[in-house]
């Protein structure tokens, strides 16, 4: 069983930067791969960013590649998502999640945080 826990949302303007932190527990954590996903009002959950716990290659949207950074602590059980340059459009709950396969469907991930709104104002 992993439980994820997200913290570091909020409002900031157009431009600010954010850092969104994802603590995780549970016994065979390590053996995961941890993604980032949001989802706006009225919209479905999109991928943002992924990595393995265990470090390697690491995975961006489109969207927030050059923006975004997708870090881990493996001493703090942590992983982080670095958002600079944010625009309007990042406007969305954000949510951590573990999967012992895939890295961009949500479908595959069978764990969740409970979420944290990121607000950016123009």
């Amino acid at each position: 069983q992993v439980q994820l826990v997200e913290s570091g949302g909020g409002l900031v303007q157009a431009g600010g930067s954010l850092r969104l932190s994802c603590a995780a527990s549970g016994r065979t954590f390590p053996s995961y791969q941890v993604g980032w996903f949001r989802q706006a009002p009225g919209k479905e959950r999109e991928f943002v960013a992924a990595m393995h716990w265990s470090g390697g290659s690491t995975f961006y949207a489109d969207a927030v590649k050059g923006r975004f950074t997708i870090s881990r602590d493996n001493a703090k059980n942590t992983v982080y998502l670095q958002m600079n340059s944010l625009k309007p459009e990042d406007t969305a709950v954000y949510y951590c999640a573990a999967t012992l396969s895939g890295y961009n469907n949500p479908n595959q991930y069978p764990y969740w945080g409970q979420g944290t709104q990121v607000t950016v104002s123009s």
